[in-house]
């Protein structure tokens, strides 16, 4: 039986059965979105390409809107139209004429805390298998590139790139002009130096948020990751050079690479008073005017504190924490809790270690619905392929069976991964904070256009009236501005909504 790997959507029809198989890749880097209805069942890689059907209807499913609100993106298998539908990675689904068969689950990173296991020897394992993923993905008859940060992911990437890479490698790199907390382009070029490769950067203006409607086309929706913007213009930018890009994608997800692991792991071991405790603190600290800002992480760490650990991961990264107060009265309902918990909730709860768990959901929702939707929408664009070694198959099952204290320990995430790198980055890159490919919209929107966000959030003709009520989102806008809190995430969230809307009514 042969078994695919790699990334891969596709529509098989077996004409002696009159049996249509539809199938995605493991991980979600590639999208498939299917109708079935009374007399069709149709299937596209776009949501632009099904409504194009005149038997697709067109309907706006509002009760989605909550969620987009929350987690910035709609949990598969919902979209934000009734009659469509998202197929998870993992799954197949057949289609007859008798019906649907599916979506059926074949294959799932099952992250657990595995079992005790010699270090070295497992440091030696991952980097092999690294070794071979990036191997595997510089095969190509076109010229070959690599994004580079200068985080330990891609950095890791192009370190074995330019050990197996038939010529020199080439890398590309943004920054952002006029926010050195966001910039990169330093760390990026020590690798580059470090292995010599071809390297270009690119720094990014504030006036690069005019391509917003751009963006929303590409994204077929609404998507509240501004990270995306600068993803649009690296491709941009990269594919000028080669048509494959590598990536450092899924090394976080893999191997507990965000803060949120951390957070939950330690909220888990505190009692539940003292928890309670922490949300009453989080009350006496102040509102940096700065996303990243160390005492805006503990505030939100803290504010979180008293819930579950469902309640508490939608705290810590939720767009809009408590999404409705800002819906219009008939939207509310679909703002239960309940309703907003449910795509975190079963995940969270099922047996396991807490970290363990925390991976599984990770992986399962932001990775497929956020990270690789964005790289995947932002490259298409341009035509530029990503490939994404630490999601190949192996290096994931590799990940996901290691004992927990070999992902997290000492307040520190990706244990293993840094061992296994060990010699082969500089000890700068290895040793250095996560940062993430963060962006400094909120800057940006103060710098915008006059009448920018009033035109498009707070006119009495903005298509966001329909579903939001005018006064919270003019506190939030007059709150940004005045530098009272940063809301720029929240604004753009509203933004790519009101720029989604205002196409559907052109459509």
């Amino acid at each position: 039986m042969l078994a695919l790997d790699g990334m891969f959507a596709f529509a098989l029809w077996d004409a002696r059965r009159g049996r249509l198989l539809l199938a995605r890749d493991r991980a979600g880097k590639k999208p498939l979105f299917y109708h079935d209805g009374p007399g069709l069942f149709a299937f596209a890689s776009e949501v632009k390409a099904l409504l194009a059907h005149p038997a697709v209807p067109n309907e706006r499913d509002a009760e989605a809107i909550p969620l987009y609100l929350t987690y910035g993106y709609v949990p598969h298998p919902r979209t934000l139209h009734r009659g469509i539908r998202s197929l998870p990675p993992g799954h197949r689904l057949a289609a007859t004429t008798a019906g649907t068969e599916g979506p059926t689950r074949y294959w799932r990173a099952s992250f657990r805390d595995g079992p005790a296991c010699d270090e070295d020897e497992a440091a030696e394992r991952l980097r092999e298998a690294l070794r071979k993923a990036v191997a595997r993905r510089l095969v190509a008859d076109v010229p070959v590139g690599a994004f580079l940060s200068g985080g330990i992911d891609s950095s890791a990437v192009v370190a074995l790139m330019a050990e197996q890479a038939p010529a020199r490698v080439r890398t590309f790199c943004m920054g952002f002009a006029g926010a050195p907390t966001y910039d990169e382009t330093a760390h990026a070029r020590v690798v580059a130096r470090r292995f010599g490769t071809e390297h270009t950067e690119l720094v990014v203006e504030p006036r690069a948020i005019e391509l917003l409607d751009r963006l929303v086309w590409h994204h077929d929706g609404p998507f509240a990751d501004s990270s995306a913007l600068p993803t649009f213009l690296l491709s941009e930018l990269t594919r000028k050079s080669v048509t494959v890009a590598l990536s450092g994608d899924g090394g976080d997800e893999v191997f507990a690479g965000y803060r949120r692991f951390l957070a939950g792991v330690l909220s888990e071991k505190l009692p539940v008073l003292a928890r309670r405790g922490m949300a009453g603190v989080a009350g006496l600290l102040p509102e940096p005017d700065e996303r990243r800002h160390p005492v805006r992480l503990v505030k939100r760490f803290l504010e979180s504190g008293a819930g579950s650990l469902a309640e508490r991961y939608l705290g810590w990264s939720a767009v809009f924490s408590g999404a409705a107060a800002c819906l219009r009265p008939e939207l509310r309902p679909a703002a239960a809790p309940e309703s907003l918990l449910a795509p975190v909730r079963e995940r969270l709860e099922a047996p396991g270690s807490t970290l363990a768990r925390l991976l599984t959901l990770n992986f399962e929702t932001y990775l497929p619905d956020d990270l690789l939707v964005k790289v995947d929408r932002m490259s298409m664009a341009h035509g530029l392929e990503v490939r994404s070694p630490f999601l190949d198959t192996a290096v994931v099952e590799l990940g996901a069976a290691l004992p927990d204290r070999l992902r997290l320990r000492f307040g520190r995430g990706k244990r293993l991964l840094r061992r296994a790198l060990r010699g082969l980055l500089p000890p700068e890159i290895l040793d250095r904070p996560k940062a993430g490919f963060g962006v400094p919209v909120g800057a940006w929107l103060r710098q915008g256009p006059d009448g920018f966000l009033q035109d498009r959030l707070l006119a009495a003709s903005s298509p966001i009236r329909e579903y939001l009520e005018p006064e919270p989102v003019a506190e939030l806008v007059r709150a940004h501005l005045a530098r009272e809190r940063d809301a720029g995430a929240q604004i753009w969230t509203l933004l790519t909504l009101e720029s989604w809307l205002r196409q559907e009514r052109s459509r």
